[in-house]
């Protein structure tokens, strides 16, 4: 009898062991790059992105997709867009990693917030499908280029500055001078052609004439409602409706199981700095001091 006891203490402990290893190695499974943590769940799972803010980087948000990309259990990705748009090489780097993501075979629908503009519709044109609430605020389809000319405060306070360039264009842009007509021409030439490559990725991804995209691309803003009236967006709703359309073209139950990242990284005083000054500042970002920038940008 002692035995049988003895037998059947062993193998309790023996099945908790064994428990406590399987949750802890699943747990750890859980970690991936840069802290973030997801628990594993059964079955295909839904992937949300978040793009919450100005667009100054897209290092997180493509390093996001490309892990779900390269994930087996993830059909679709919900990009959730809370963004006035950025930088332009940022919105665009974020555009082409979800058409890489579309031409892996996933599915990718975009959940507009409050605010979706400039840069922030630029990137949800790669979507298969777009939800906008009514009252979102989008459109500002547009290219904006500013800086400040400090050369008349400087010569206040005698600080003169010596340039030597190769160039009469080289530093077209300069805080120190003020703007020539050639430096005008120069950068607005520049802002031409960035503004034809936004009009014509709006034309692609809503499949419209270039023609039909010029007159709602003078930089006015848009609500969900109107957007949809346009044809900037598909469909009226919350981001559990995005998330009900992403799982019914993938053929997963709804509600659907989701996973998203959550950085353990704390926001710190710097990087709300620097997402403050990119926005109110545009020729300055964590990285420094750079000159003028392009920029997808409602202000």
């Amino acid at each position: 009898m002692a035995k049988r006891r003895d037998m059947i203490i062993g193998a309790v402990i023996l099945f908790a062991f064994a428990g406590f290893v399987f949750f802890t190695v699943v747990a750890l499974m859980g970690f991936g790059e840069q802290g973030a943590f997801e628990f594993p769940a059964l079955g295909d799972r839904i992937a949300i992105v978040e793009v919450d803010g100005p667009i100054y980087s897209s290092k997180n948000v493509v390093r996001q997709i490309k892990k779900y990309t390269d994930d087996g259990s993830i059909p679709a990705i919900l990009l959730r867009v809370d963004s006035p748009g950025g930088g332009v090489a940022a919105s665009q780097e974020i555009y082409s990693q979800l058409l890489r993501a579309r031409e892996e075979g996933k599915v990718i629908v975009v959940s507009m917030g409050t605010v979706a503009a400039s840069g922030g519709l630029y990137i949800s044109m790669a979507a298969d499908t777009i939800v906008a609430n009514p009252g979102t605020l989008t459109g500002s389809i547009g290219v904006i280029l500013q800086y400040q000319t400090i050369g008349e405060l400087a010569d206040k306070i005698g600080i003169k500055t010596q340039v030597i360039k190769s160039g009469a264009l080289k530093d077209a842009g300069s805080p120190w001078r003020d703007a020539t007509p050639e430096d005008v021409t120069h950068l607005q030439a520049v802002i031409d052609d960035t503004y034809q490559q936004f009009v014509n990725v709006i034309a692609e991804g809503r499949g419209m004439d270039v023609l039909d995209v010029l007159p709602l691309a003078d930089g006015r803003i848009f609500t969900g409602r109107q957007a949809l009236e346009a044809n900037l967006v598909d469909v009226i709703g919350d981001m559990d409706d995005a998330l009900d359309i992403a799982a019914g073209m993938v053929g997963l139950d709804t509600p659907p199981k989701t996973v998203m990242e959550v950085p353990r990284r704390q926001t710190t005083f710097w990087d709300l700095l620097g997402r403050l000054a990119f926005g109110v500042i545009p020729n300055f970002t964590p990285e420094g001091f750079t000159g003028p920038q392009l920029l997808f940008l409602y202000r």
